[in-house]
């Protein structure tokens, strides 16, 4: 009697895990599918996809819907992107179109946007055309804009094109190989004299 009171038990039990699995599994089969789709519609209609951004900042400033379409596309960060430009035409005499096809250049556009403004704001607009070219062609715009404005600061003669030059010369000494000095010797032969300047040749492979 005990047995089959035990089995009688296990068949009920059996009988209401196969109930509960038949009544979750339409609801476990729904959940699944809206899991799959809920990040899918995310991806196409949230604010925080960056190339919708990228591409609503453009347009905003004036920029051509294809050229903003392509600048945005081929872009590595097109936030930081579309933040060079806004910043650059809204603080300067430069063009959105302008801008855009120097930031779409410039390995770390903000830094180019930085450059750009401090430099024109230096100059007081008489060089617009030239400082976009001048921050692109520096390895190191942010250093190259203080160098402009460093010294237009303290030597008040300087012009503004004279001072871009100068500055530009400079960041490509510092960035790029300078041949050593070298001073006379008490043997009477040179002696090598290391600057700041200096950085080592590279090694060449069979050394």
């Amino acid at each position: 009697m005990c047995r089959k009171k035990v089995f009688g038990l296990e068949k009920q039990k059996l009988a209401l895990k196969t109930r509960l699995m038949r009544l979750t599994a339409p609801a476990l089969a729904t959940a699944g599918l809206l899991g799959i789709s809920v990040p899918s519609v995310a991806v196409t209609a949230s604010y925080n996809n960056d190339y919708r951004a990228c591409a609503g900042r453009l347009v905003s400033v004036g920029v051509a819907a294809q050229a903003a379409a392509e600048g945005c596309a081929t872009a590595l960060r097109p936030r930081d992107l579309s933040a060079c430009v806004l910043e650059i035409s809204r603080n300067t005499q430069i063009t959105a179109a302008d801008a855009l096809s120097g930031c779409r250049r410039a390995r770390q556009p903000r830094d180019l946007a930085t450059c750009a403004v401090a430099v024109s704001k230096n100059t007081e607009g008489s060089i617009n055309p030239d400082v976009l070219n001048y921050c692109g062609r520096s390895l190191l715009p942010v250093q190259f804009a203080q160098c402009v404005v460093g010294l237009r600061s303290e030597i008040k003669e300087l012009p503004p094109i004279q001072a871009l030059d100068t500055c530009i010369d400079g960041s490509d000494r510092i960035s790029g190989y300078t041949p050593p000095s070298s001073v006379p010797s008490q043997q009477g032969g040179t002696q090598f004299s290391p600057t700041y300047e200096t950085q080592p040749l590279p090694a060449s492979p069979n050394q």
